[in-house]
């Protein structure tokens, strides 16, 4: 009988080794197949809006866009090839570049300059119109931010919208694509947006990620306010995304206000947009 025990014991001590080894196995198995597989902590996006180097707009902009919130949601990780579009001053595009590392990429898109593009009706947040004054284009400010080694993974990008992956981007290649705050632009500026959100789909691989954050506007208003109150109807934005393809995989809250009336540009009294935050996968 205790010769039985001891082999029962033995064989159960084997099972147990094997199991330990077979998920080991398993684990590198699907790192290795997805580089840059690894989730980073919310300690460690914690760290990328805190490092020193970040510039002080960037620092005040923080007050009002919870990078560590959105960085969480997005899920990006190391190693990801990414294409940020509509960049403008790379605020977003710094910090998915200080998160995917020396290994990962992001295209930085904005449209090639145009003095005859439209121009939204009111500024947007209600800041009174400046006086006019020589600006970097986006391209340029992009640059400036690839100066510093933390962010030297980013790549400009100059193409219009509807089609806004460089020659080197291969079909089916990203990992992510991000669209923060500009949608309600795509309107006024006469954007053929059923082609952008197509040309996201067919750059991205399966399993892919679109993530698309903006101001909410109000039920039945579309892009119709998107020149003058600088918002877009969140249904509006997710069917449009949909139609391209893509299925709507998660919503984030953290950016929401219901207390906002979202019937003007800068609410009164005195509150934080409602802005909602929509993650699309493209089905694999």
């Amino acid at each position: 009988m205790w010769a039985l025990l001891s082999r029962h014991t033995e064989y159960a001590a084997r099972v147990r080794r094997s199991l330990v080894f077979f998920a080991a196995a398993l684990v590198a198995a699907c790192q290795s197949g997805n580089p840059g597989s690894s989730a980073l902590s919310r300690e460690r996006f914690a760290e990328i809006v805190a490092s020193p180097d970040r510039s002080a707009a960037d620092r005040t902009n923080d007050q009002r866009r919870k990078p560590e919130l959105m960085l969480a949601f997005i899920g990006v990780r190391p190693g990801m090839q990414v294409m940020d579009l509509s960049a403008g001053g790379g605020y977003t595009t710094e910090l998915l570049a200080r998160a995917v590392g020396p290994a990962g990429k992001v295209y930085g898109q904005s449209a090639p300059p145009d003095p005859n593009r439209p121009k939204p009706a009111a500024p947007e947040g209600g800041a009174a119109p400046s006086a006019p004054a020589p600006r970097l284009t986006s391209a340029q400010r992009l640059a400036e931010r690839a100066k510093n080694p933390a962010a030297g993974n980013i790549i400009a990008v100059v193409r219009p919208f509807e089609d806004p992956a460089p020659p080197a981007v291969a079909a089916s290649s990203l990992d992510l694509v991000t669209l923060m705050f500009n949608y309600h632009d795509l309107g006024y500026l006469g954007v053929d947006r059923a082609r952008m959100n197509r040309a996201a789909f067919a750059a991205l691989k399966p399993g892919g990620m679109y993530v698309v954050a903006d101001h909410s506007g109000r039920p039945g208003t579309g892009i119709s306010e998107g020149g003058t109150l600088h918002r877009v109807e969140e249904a509006l934005v997710r069917r449009e995304i949909e139609a391209a393809g893509f299925k709507l995989a998660e919503e984030g809250s953290f950016l929401r206000n219901p207390d906002d009336p979202r019937d003007r540009n800068t609410p009164e009294p005195p509150m934080p947009k409602d802005e909602f935050v929509l993650k699309f996968v493209k089905p694999s």
